[in-house]
């Protein structure tokens, strides 16, 4: 899962991001809410946890704005303020829950593990296009009943272009959808991984097209170029 955590406190932050990443999640750190709407037109986040008491514009007005904007992404507002009214202001402004500060980290975990079941149950828990299928839950690949051998990398990459069939995706936006904000990957890496993926969906009769200076299709290798 990768998610975009919204606090202004260094300390709390760092020692929350150290937690979520324990679990194996992806996550990037900003300290401002003004950035947030726009990073969620252009990145698919798992989750938001979004503190209240930012500086600059706040957690409510940066909720407001993502919802304004149409984004569904779950929202889980962090709080110093334990009152009534401003747990209800933000539950009825579009968050998804709320932990009240100061909070246990294993809360906190097991928070963001219910919330993210509840949208794959929504949503379903697979993708895919023909024969291949990728099984969210279990973190598999299948063409028809074979399974299909993927790296971690690969995986994230295949999920991005599934969760996109039709769409043309540059090469910058599955960068930014599979790396942290603070780790060094290349669009040439992503060259790569791509040209190991083209090899193994073949036999789904599949391609990912190169569609220049735009990026890339997924497709099925029948279609119009």
């Amino acid at each position: 899962m990768r998610l975009l955590l919204v606090e202004d406190d260094p300390a709390l932050a760092n020692s929350t991001k150290r937690a979520l990443e324990s679990q194996g999640w992806a996550v990037d750190w900003t300290t401002r809410g003004e950035p947030v709407p726009q990073s969620l037109r252009q990145d698919p986040y798992d989750l938001v946890i979004l503190d209240i008491g930012l500086a600059g514009i706040d957690g409510f007005e940066t909720l407001r704005r993502v919802r304004a904007q149409g984004s569904s992404t779950p929202v889980l507002i962090l709080t110093a303020r334990d009152a009534v009214e401003d747990r209800v202001r933000g539950l009825e402004g579009g968050a998804d829950d709320y932990l009240v500060k100061p909070f246990a980290l294993a809360e906190l975990v097991a928070r963001v593990r219910v919330l993210t079941r509840r949208v794959q149950a929504r949503s379903g828990d697979a993708l895919g296009l023909g024969s291949l299928r990728m099984d969210l839950a279990a973190r598999r690949v299948f063409i028809g009943e074979r399974p299909l051998e993927v790296s971690a990398r690969e995986w994230s990459v295949l999920e991005f272009l599934l969760s996109r069939v039709g769409k043309v995706v540059a090469k910058e936006q599955i960068l930014q959808s599979i790396a942290n904000w603070d780790e060094s990957l290349s669009e040439n890496a992503i060259e790569v991984y791509v040209s190991r993926l083209r090899a193994k969906i073949e036999p789904a009769g599949l391609r990912i097209r190169t569609v220049r200076g735009f990026g890339y299709l997924l497709e099925t290798a029948d279609a119009a170029p």
